[in-house]
């Protein structure tokens, strides 16, 4: 029977697919000693050595090092203990790798200098509180100190971006791009401008009740005139651009001139920035969100519309 049948070095070998030389060597070691010895001093194992060493190969496939193997298989530690410290070693590990693969891909696809490398390099390796930090920055230069900053606090937390625990490449590259664009002063003075615009609105009268900023407005009136193929030069749009241009004096307190209108477009070309769609194009792929609906086309009409009628 196997229970009794002892076996020599190149037999275990063949029943077991490792080396003599694999064996010989875990056997100096200890981790599976002989049972016995032939006459001439050969080692013998028995069929428990077959057992020992299948998981001795499956520990050390799974990355274990020799010494802690050992423990285990003299059952000095339990398997499932190691498995678990293990496990987490490797999650950390795997962690590195996929930063250290988005950082890469990035610089690939960017051409990016040795600088901007080491500047993404960086950015990517940040702890979780030091993200929140160098966002939170970012939220207090754009929208601290504002007369109406309850009510953007909305509005920051929807600009937060979350970083999972065990992000996708694709989450840590647009963590890097989003946490460069937000320390960009230009960007800040941008996001700012368009903080104190809106703030602007909410102070301008004692409207009572929710209040839909411009730009929602403007989203609202123009979508469905993009939509159906309104020229926004020709007589249809009119009543839609005098429909937002009231609604913005309306939020003003102001009257709907020339100056107005002007304003209003200068509002409408800061909420069109393309940087302001990447930003959140970016959020949407660090939180997990859907992607947003480009909202370009609608502004892009809006603007038109609005000269045309400005130039009159």
């Amino acid at each position: 029977m196997d229970g009794d049948t002892l076996y020599s070095i190149g037999e275990l070998a063949r029943r077991t697919g490792l080396t003599v030389k694999t064996i010989r060597f875990y056997s100096d070691r200890g981790i599976v000693a002989p049972t016995d010895r032939s006459p001439a001093g050969y080692r013998l194992y028995d069929i428990n050595a077959v057992a020992r060493l299948d998981l001795v190969r499956t520990l050390r496939e799974l990355g274990l090092d020799l010494p802690t193997i050992r423990k285990v298989v003299d059952r000095e530690l339990s398997l499932p203990e190691v498995a678990e410290a293990h496990a987490e070693a490797l999650a950390v590990h795997i962690r590195i790798l996929r930063l250290r693969h988005a950082v890469l891909t990035a610089v690939a696809e960017r051409g990016s200098t040795p600088e901007e490398t080491e500047l993404m390099h960086r950015l990517a390796q940040l702890s979780e509180d030091e993200r929140r930090r160098l966002i939170g920055d970012f939220l207090d230069a754009a929208f601290g100190g504002l007369d109406a900053a309850p009510a953007f606090a909305g509005v920051m937390r929807s600009m937060t971006p979350e970083l999972p625990d065990n992000p996708e490449a694709e989450q840590v590259q647009a963590w890097v791009e989003l946490a460069e664009m937000s320390l960009d002063p230009d960007f800040r003075a941008m996001v700012r401008r368009m903080a104190e615009d809106q703030a602007a609105e909410h102070a301008g009268n004692d409207m009572t009740g929710p209040r839909r900023d411009i730009a929602a407005a403007v989203r609202d009136q123009a979508g469905p005139a993009l939509t159906a193929g309104i020229d926004p030069a020709s007589p249809q749009a009119d009543a839609i651009v005098a429909a937002f241009t009231a609604h913005y004096a309306h939020l003003l307190g102001r009257p709907d001139d020339a100056e107005l209108r002007r304003r209003l477009a200068t509002r409408l070309e800061s909420v069109n920035d393309p940087r302001r769609e990447r930003y959140l194009q970016l959020l949407a792929v660090v939180n997990g969100w859907p992607a947003p609906e480009s909202l370009a086309p609608v502004f892009d009409w809006s603007l038109q519309a609005l000269r045309v009628r400005t130039q009159q």
